[in-house]
Order: structure tokens, then C-alpha cells, then sequence
């Protein structure tokens, strides 16, 4: 069942890395329940529900949370719930009538998590934004891309999953962890500002020791070493060299035929781009396979830059089994890997309201509020599971 096996988790259905830090806790053995609106989001793009993988491992309820039947029905399962999250602009929740306040004053343990861009306080904590508004802001957007262009959004990695999504999962575990010590619940401020700024501790240290060149595509590990970036090859692809270390630099030399006598210093930047040029028409005289079979198995640093699909193809990920098929889908599969109570794709990303009854039954909701939420039409999974189901089939 995994080593979140037990955990109680009410997950509001929203975008970036509440849903996927709610992937990564159900992976993992939590029971997460989302909380879904009655109609759709105002997502700009929309994906059939089978391709929605960061919402696998979970169920699915549909409320109206802005009826009162709705919100009390809520209400009992963030009572019986270990953790919360929610996504929402800081003040929307209370509104909602479900803030932290009056949430852990009905469950003490509760561990509320609130996952937004600029954080909870601050001058921007009311300004809209994504994760390329984020990372501009820390500082880590100005340091990707080369130096005679602009700044390269790295996906929404950094912000949304990396400073989001990762350092919310982490803090509820380490709340849960002191709440069985304290008997206290708490809340998560997980804010993506904050966790990028954490994540560029080390390239805040090279730049108070003077060891961080303020321009892009000039530093050690933005692309700007020789030593440290990638070339095209002859067949139009890439090889990714990171031969950093002497004895790793010294046997890409040998490789690829060139000798350090020979050289410029590799260590004064000043020689970087002549290194670069001499590089560059080297690598272009094989194709990647050529280049990739001849260092396989040596200690130089490169690797063939592949696509999406070839990395699910790749003979290393393969054996390592870093993907498997789910409803004929591929799924990365959960990690980090655990040797007593590995994680496990619970199922396949539920439709709008697929497990209401189901959901609000093991959770021991009272037949009450269900019948209350009914009799209202703040439960709106058999309309909404109806249209999405007559949807899909359409195309």
C-alpha cells in the first residue's frame, strides 16, 4: 500500500503543484480525495480525463462547496482528514468558509497546506501569476539561457513542481511527523518563490564569493563552460557534455582526439570561447549514435540529449523500470523508491465526481449530510460523471 498507507488527505482541485504534490502523496498509499467544482476549470487547455496523469492515485468528489449543504458535507471530511491542501489566492478559502482558522479549531491535527506563487503575505501575495512570474522574481530565470539571448523558461519545472509541489509534499510530512510528537496540527505556507529561492542557496554562495559572472551563458553550469553544455551533432541532434573534473575532461580529450597540451587553460574563462568553436567542430563530424556508442562505458560525462519519447526507450530507464503502462497509458512510475513498502499508481485519473459515493462512504461521512447535499444539488457527480463519460466517448 505503500508508506503513506493510512493518511487521510482532502486535496481542492486547482492547478500546478497542488495536484501534483497530491500524485506524489497518493503514489505513495495516501487516500486522496479531491474535492472538485461542479463545472470544469478555466484551464486553457483541456485533456481527456485518461491523459490528466499528475491527478492519477486519487478519488474524486464533486461538490457545489458554495452551498451550505456542500461546505458541511466538506466540512466532515476535513474532520476526518490528515492533511489538506489547497491552492486557492490567500483570503479565498476563508471566505469559502473552510480557512485554517476554523478548520483546525474543529481538527486539531489537521495539517493545512497552502501552495501558492508569492506566499500568503507580502505586496504580490493578491497578484495573479505562473510559474515563469515566479522564477523571474527569485532571480533563477535571469540565469537560464545563453548569453546573446533572453532568458528560457526551464518548462514549469522550477516554479510550479520543483519549488512548489516538492517543498509542500516535504513540509506536510514534516508537520505530520511533529504533530504525532505535539498532538498540534499546523499550517503549510508553500510558496514557489520560497522554495526556488531554496533551491538556488548554492548560486547565491557562488555570487557573494565573486564567483558568478552576472550575465547568462558565461558560469560553469549554465552552459556557458565548454566543458559543461551541450553540441550538435552531425544528424542534427545533441550530445550533453559535463566533464567537470579533471580525469573526466582529460578522457573526453582523448575521446574525441585532442590533446591538453595542445589547449588553451580551460579554467580561464577568457579561453572559453576558442574551446567552445574547437569543441563544436569536433562533434560535428559523427552523429549521436556514433558519439554516444564510442563513449559508452567511459568516464567522460556524456550523454545523448533525447526526447521524451526515446527516455522512455532508453535500455538504463528500461531496466530501472522508470515507466509503466497504466490503462494502456505510460505513467512515470512513483518514486523515490522505498525496500519495504514500495508505492504504487493507485489508478487512473478519476472524472469530475467518479467517487463521490464511494468516497464519502469509506470516509464515514454521516448519511445525513449525504442526503442533505443531495436533496439541495450540492452532489454533482452523477450529472457531471454522465457528461464527461458521453464527452470522451465522443472523440
Amino acid at each position: 500500500m505503500g508508506p503513506l498507507a493510512g493518511l487521510k488527505v482532502v486535496e481542492f482541485a486547482g492547478l500546478g503543484p497542488v495536484p501534483f504534490c497530491g500524485m506524489l502523496l497518493g503514489d505513495l498509499g495516501a487516500d486522496v480525495l479531491r474535492i472538485d467544482k461542479p463545472e470544469a476549470g478555466d484551464r486553457n487547455v483541456e485533456i481527456p480525463t485518461k491523459f490528466d496523469l499528475h491527478n492519477r492515485s486519487k478519488r474524486s468528489v464533486a461538490v457545489d462547496i458554495k452551498t451550505p449543504a456542500g461546505l458541511a458535507l466538506v466540512m466532515e471530511l476535513i474532520d476526518r482528514a490528515d492533511i489538506l491542501i489547497e491552492g486557492f489566492r490567500p483570503g479565498v478559502a476563508e471566505r469559502l468558509g473552510f480557512g485554517p482558522e476554523t478548520c483546525l479549531e474543529r481538527n486539531p491535527l489537521l495539517i493545512y497546506g497552502r501552495a501558492t506563487g508569492w506566499g500568503q503575505d507580502g505586496p504580490l501575495a493578491q497578484s495573479v501569476g505562473h510559474d515563469i512570474n515566479y522564477i523571474a522574481l527569485t532571480g533563477a530565470l535571469d540565469l537560464i539561457g545563453s548569453s546573446d539571448g533572453p532568458p528560457i523558461p526551464p518548462l514549469n519545472l522550477l516554479g510550479d513542481y520543483g519549488g512548489g509541489a516538492l517543498y509542500l509534499a516535504f513540509g506536510l510530512m514534516c508537520a505530520v511527523f511533529e504533530a504525532r510528537q505535539s498532538g498540534r496540527g499546523q499550517v503549510i505556507d508553500a510558496a514557489m518563490i520560497d522554495g526556488v529561492t531554496s533551491l538556488l542557496t548554492v548560486f547565491h554562495a557562488f555570487r557573494q564569493a565573486g564567483a558568478l559572472a552576472p550575465q547568462r551563458g558565461a558560469n560553469l553550469l549554465d552552459g556557458g563552460a565548454p566543458f559543461y553544455t551541450c553540441y550538435r551533432t552531425k544528424d542534427d541532434r545533441y550530445v550533453a557534455i559535463g566533464a567537470i573534473e579533471d580525469r573526466f575532461y582529460l578522457e573526453l580529450l582523448r575521446l574525441v582526439g585532442l590533446d591538453k597540451v595542445d589547449l588553451p587553460d580551460r579554467n580561464d574563462h577568457r579561453n572559453w570561447p576558442d574551446l567552445r568553436r574547437r569543441f563544436a567542430e569536433i562533434f560535428e563530424t559523427r552523429t549521436r549514435g556514433e558519439w554516444t556508442a564510442l563513449f559508452e562505458g567511459r568516464d567522460a560525462c556524456l550523454s545523448p540529449v533525447l526526447s521524451l519519447d526515446e527516455a522512455t526507450q532508453h535500455p538504463h530507464n528500461r531496466a530501472r523500470s522508470m515507466f509503466e503502462t497504466v490503462d494502456s497509458l505510460s505513467h512515470s512510475r512513483p518514486v523515490p523508491r522505498f525496500s519495504r513498502t514500495p508505492g504504487k499508481i493507485q489508478r487512473s485519473a478519476p472524472r469530475r465526481g467518479e467517487h463521490t459515493h464511494e468516497a464519502l462512504k469509506d470516509w464515514a461521512v454521516s448519511e445525513a449530510a449525504i442526503e442533505n447535499a443531495l436533496r439541495s444539488g450540492a452532489l454533482l457527480a452523477g450529472i457531471e460523471h454522465s457528461r464527461e463519460s458521453a464527452s470522451e466517448k465522443s472523440e
